[in-house]
């Protein structure tokens, strides 16, 4: 696998607003994220430049009509994620996605209690469920193929 992708650097125009990118997590498995926050400066804790993202760890599983509403239901469901991850990691791609209400929920204080965190990944699953069910960028919703 090449590398790319580590040598990638952003214009600043392309971290003003909320945008879906995709970051490794781990080694030969890509997830799509949506950058929440972006740190140009770095902070204390994190000396590089950083940006505070959400994402979805397991993506919602295929449904078709002959299914009951409780099985759609259960198999609509997303585990998210949020994390902090070095502009080195991520690769912009050309889709956007708008979710303005996160922008105030996950912060760099976030990190500090475990609670505030799994508040803030609730959070995170209600808006994103909610953009699935509507229908909205489908292609977010779907996992990368490599």
């Amino acid at each position: 696998m090449s590398t790319w992708y580590r040598t990638f650097r952003f214009s600043t125009t392309s971290r003003t607003q909320p945008t879906a990118t995709i970051t490794p997590t781990v080694v030969m498995k890509f997830l799509k994220v949506v950058i929440i926050q972006p740190l140009d400066s770095g902070s204390k804790t994190h000396s590089f430049p950083h940006a505070l993202v959400a994402g979805i760890e397991r993506y919602p599983s295929q449904i078709t009509r002959r299914m009951s509403k409780t099985r759609q239901a259960k198999r609509s469901k997303v585990k998210p994620f949020i994390k902090i991850v070095n502009y080195n990691h991520l690769m912009p791609t050309r889709y956007t996605l708008e979710l303005e209400g996160l922008k105030n929920v996950i912060t760099n204080d976030t990190f500090k209690e475990p609670s505030q965190r799994e508040e803030a990944k609730k959070t995170v699953k209600k808006s994103l469920e909610e953009r699935y069910t509507t229908g909205k960028n489908r292609w977010f919703f779907t996992p990368l193929r490599f």
